[in-house]
């Protein structure tokens, strides 16, 4: 059972309600030139992108249990180029495409109201009513910088797992610091789940993957997750067959392509 934290109330609430197998998410930005972040240029930047990245993540955590999701995007006054940049800025962190973009109705989801609304910091509590969903307030993104998920050589969805690392409603601030670590830790990952790919297959620890999905289920508890792959990947006394198939599986959820040099020439990391 997905529970998320509803803003207004502070209290969990059930989503999808009922016993439906249908998620709907809508995904409130705000105006894309506008300033939610410290850079002085309008431009599609982390403090854009965290809260369609909060709707993927519950989305793919509520195909877990098997159920569908449909997520819907709405920004005021969205041009058409600011559109395809968006998109492409959402594809390069590794954002599911949401199944409408619009740039008026702000209700819900094609054909019926959203059971869940995200709002990305910036957009005013006055731009849309929830309605009977529950209400997610995103936290903030602090960039200094601008980050450019297009430079050659960076890999984007570094910035995928820096915002992750932090509770969704917490504020985040990214340098180009603590991107360049967050990119050696997720390469050397990578090359952990490579090298345990080698190794005869085992089945995931139940406990841990029993406390992964407690955690998704409890307010998205995304950094409990990331914390128990650290546990898991320094544990000498799981085996390796079972440390891969588990990274793969919850990378169903993290998004973080964790099994990128699967198949690659090895590289000494260890």
């Amino acid at each position: 059972m997905l529970r998320i934290a509803d803003t207004r109330t502070g209290r969990l609430a059930e989503i999808p309600p009922g016993h439906r197998h249908l998620l709907r998410i809508c995904v409130h930005l705000p105006g894309i030139d506008a300033a939610t972040d410290t850079t002085s240029a309008p431009a599609i930047g982390a403090a854009h992108l965290r809260a369609p990245l909060v709707g993927d993540v519950l989305a793919r955590a509520a195909e877990l249990h098997g159920l569908q999701a449909v997520t819907v995007l709405t920004a005021p006054d969205l041009p058409d180029e600011r559109a395809r940049a968006l998109d492409r800025a959402m594809g390069a962190l590794g954002i599911h495409p949401p199944a409408a973009v619009d740039a008026h109705d702000a209700t819900g989801s094609p054909g019926a109201p959203a059971d869940v609304h995200l709002f990305a910091h910036g957009t005013g509590s006055d731009t849309a009513d929830a309605g009977d969903g529950a209400r997610i307030d995103v936290g903030g993104v602090n960039a200094p910088i601008a980050i450019d998920l297009g430079l050659e050589g960076a890999d984007p969805l570094a910035v995928r797992m820096l915002l992750l690392g932090h509770a969704h409603s917490v504020p985040v601030t990214v340098t180009l610091a603590a991107l360049a670590e967050t990119g050696r830790f997720l390469g050397h990952w990578r090359q952990q789940v490579a090298d345990w790919a080698r190794e005869p297959s085992r089945p995931i620890p139940a406990d841990l993957l029993q406390r992964a999905y407690a955690a998704l289920d409890d307010n998205l508890g995304v950094p409990a997750v990331l914390e128990l792959l650290v546990g898991l990947a320094r544990d000498s006394d799981v085996p390796g067959g079972a440390k891969f198939e588990t990274f793969a599986h919850l990378d169903r959820v993290l998004g973080l392509d964790l099994a990128r040099e699967v198949g690659r020439q090895p590289k000494e990391t260890r």
